[in-house]
């Protein structure tokens, strides 16, 4: 049995978003495939996700001079430990499932303040002579992105954002990822999955195997 964590960046409901239509669609066919694996699901939109600020930095400081993380203020320590939660569960998954939107040239803030959290010194890297090293390394994690975009959006672009993504969790040493842009096409919900095309695809095809 294997622990997907389902990370969710989207504000649009399934029947309006490309990317979470098609990822739906996945994690469906998914469980039929791996019906005993546990599936818990990251809403960045609704879940209390913790942004790096003041509190956090001083926090951060502290402990790196030796102060013990009890006897930090009670705001650095409520923030950081939320972190520290969200980055634990992150390690405790064996699989990842992304879906994110294209917003204007990147992604939506609440998906890079994710990043901030599961990017976590002694965690998920550190820092060594030779430079960072993921600490998720040779652990057989895989992950999946769903990334939804309007047609209005050019390859370069796509190509950006790709690549962006592969680098943060080859960072941290997810070495297994694929991507899936999922492009917008029709309005008419009856034919979206004729519109979607090789995306979904490709999608049924990868749970067969994810």
């Amino acid at each position: 049995m294997a622990k997907l964590l389902n990370v969710v960046c989207e504000l649009k409901p399934e029947e309006k978003s490309p990317g979470l239509y098609v990822a739906s669609e996945f994690l469906r066919e998914y469980l039929k495939w791996n019906p005993r694996d546990e599936i818990h699901t990251v809403d960045l939109y609704r879940d209390p996700i913790q942004r790096i600020d003041a509190d956090v930095l001083s926090g951060w400081e502290k402990i790196k001079q030796g102060q013990a993380f009890a006897t930090l203020a009670d705001d650095e320590q409520r923030k950081i430990g939320r972190i520290w939660k969200l980055a634990d569960q992150f390690i405790d998954a064996d699989k990842y499932v992304f879906v994110t939107p294209a917003w204007d040239l990147g992604f939506p803030a609440e998906f890079k303040m994710y990043v901030d959290t599961i990017c976590v010194i002694g965690k998920t890297f550190r820092y060594t002579p030779n430079g960072p090293e993921g600490l998720l390394k040779n652990k057989g994690k895989k992950c999946l992105h769903f990334y939804g975009l309007s047609t209005a959006h050019q390859k370069e672009q796509v190509d950006n954002e790709v690549s962006y993504f592969n680098s943060i969790m080859n960072f941290i040493g997810v070495e297994e990822v694929e991507s899936i842009v999922v492009r917008e096409s029709v309005p008419n919900l009856k034919c979206r999955r004729r519109s979607f095309g090789n995306a979904m695809k490709k999608a049924i095809e990868v749970a067969t195997r994810f």
